[in-house]
């Protein structure tokens, strides 16, 4: 008695039975749709952050995150690596390398871009070596020009340890049309697969032999490279790093290399969580005609409530909280079925794939072998959100219609 009436009689029409099961089907419908509607959005939006988070690890674990170099090369690439790693959001520095050419194998020819590494320090700024599938890392030594392939261009070019391949890099030179190619015969010392697009255009040389082909004195490398704690702070790491060290110094970051890759994954997201948000506002909707049938329904009831002192207000407020607490009971069921779904998602996938005898997610043809998801409590607060907006905006219309009912005409057409 002491709760509102608008909320107390509003509550015991949903309960209540009804004695047009049509009403009570369509309502059941619209509760079950919101719930799937929700459920599918945690889910996708749950795998859409796992496949991030799986191609951030493997592409970002192993490009620079930050670099740092000197037109004229570096001479102590140690002391410019000590001064580094003061800031706060640095967790490690290596020498480091890049040029761009070609890999030539019996005729066969592709770009590459090659990245000059030491296998000692490259632990400390790449997960590289934890990806390597053929040979080990630390057989790049200074002086024997060895390089490490991706799985793709080894596959490409049918080459395994041990087979020798050709680099072709432009270098500037004084003849007519100032580009001279020097070629350098490397070996193949082993193979890496990330998993990703970098298994087909990256390749890996000692940073001696890098310095050597770039022509560099002895002792010098190209630039330093950086890892540091958080990705999207790698722009500001660089451009405080690089101010630190003075004049001369320039420093790029992975945002200028792969942030166009993360940019459009972001956006895919968007674009499927805003079509995906399209299911549950036709869920949503359906609370409409769910309330419009009840009002038409209930016009016996709304006239004697008028006439017993209920103001229009309280006749709204009443239908409002009818359809509000379809809209809850459906965002709540699928959201925790949405969560359940998504945490689970990988084990549903494997007893689909043992369902079937079949690998749905096959390593051969895609660059992941499971179906990730990373649930992120921010997503499914703003699909509840939203979803109950929905629902809330569905019930203003048929709650006015309601409202407007005057008791002389409803109880005559009774």
């Amino acid at each position: 008695m002491f709760r509102p009436i608008p909320l107390f009689i509003g509550s015991r029409y949903t309960r209540a039975k009804r004695r047009n099961h049509y009403i009570s089907f369509i309502s059941l419908t619209s509760m079950i749709g919101l719930a799937l509607g929700v459920l599918a959005m945690i889910v996708v939006l749950s795998v859409m952050n796992g496949f991030q988070k799986e191609m951030s690890s493997r592409i970002l674990g192993t490009v620079p995150h930050v670099t740092l170099g000197h037109g004229k090369g570096l001479d102590d690439w140690r002391a410019v690596a000590a001064l580094a790693e003061r800031h706060p959001q640095v967790l490690g520095a290596a020498p480091f390398a890049e040029l761009d050419g070609m890999l030539s194998y019996r005729g066969a020819m592709q770009s590459v871009q090659v990245n000059g590494i030491d296998p000692a320090e490259e632990e400390r700024v790449s997960s590289i070596g934890r990806h390597i599938v053929q040979g080990r890392l630390e057989d790049l030594k200074p002086g024997e020009f060895g390089v490490v392939l991706g799985e793709i261009s080894a596959r490409r070019f049918r080459v395994n340890v041990g087979d020798k391949l050709t680099l072709i890099v432009p270098e500037p030179s004084s003849v007519p049309g100032g580009i001279t190619p020097r070629m350098q015969r490397l070996s193949v010392v082993a193979v890496f697969k990330v998993g990703a697009e970098l298994d087909g255009n990256l390749a890996l040389i000692h940073v001696a032999d890098a310095a050597s082909i770039q022509r560099l004195a002895s002792g010098q490398v190209q630039g330093v490279r950086l890892a540091v704690k958080d990705l999207y702070q790698a722009p500001e790491v660089a451009r405080t790093v690089a101010a630190q060290l003075g004049e001369g110094y320039k420093a790029s970051d992975w945002t200028q290399t792969q942030g166009s890759l993360f940019s459009a994954m972001k956006m895919e997201k968007t674009m499927i969580g805003l079509l995906l948000l399209l299911i549950v506002a036709v869920a949503a909707f359906n609370i409409i005609a769910t309330l419009i049938m009840v009002v038409s329904d209930k016009r016996a009831d709304i006239a004697i409530l008028r006439t017993l002192g209920a103001t229009p207000g309280h006749v709204m407020a009443t239908f409002m909280v009818q359809g509000s607490i379809i809209g809850v009971i459906g965002t709540s069921v699928g959201a925790l079925l949405g969560v359940i779904a998504a945490l689970n998602v990988s084990e549903l996938v494997g007893w689909l794939e043992r369902l079937s005898g079949r690998q749905i997610f096959s390593s051969d043809v895609y660059f992941v072998s499971n179906l990730p998801s990373d649930l992120q409590a921010l997503d499914v607060l703003l699909i509840c959100l939203a979803a109950l907006t929905l629902s809330f905006l569905a019930t203003l219309y048929p709650s006015w219609r309601a409202a407007q009912v005057q008791p002389a005409e409803a109880l005559r057409y009774e």
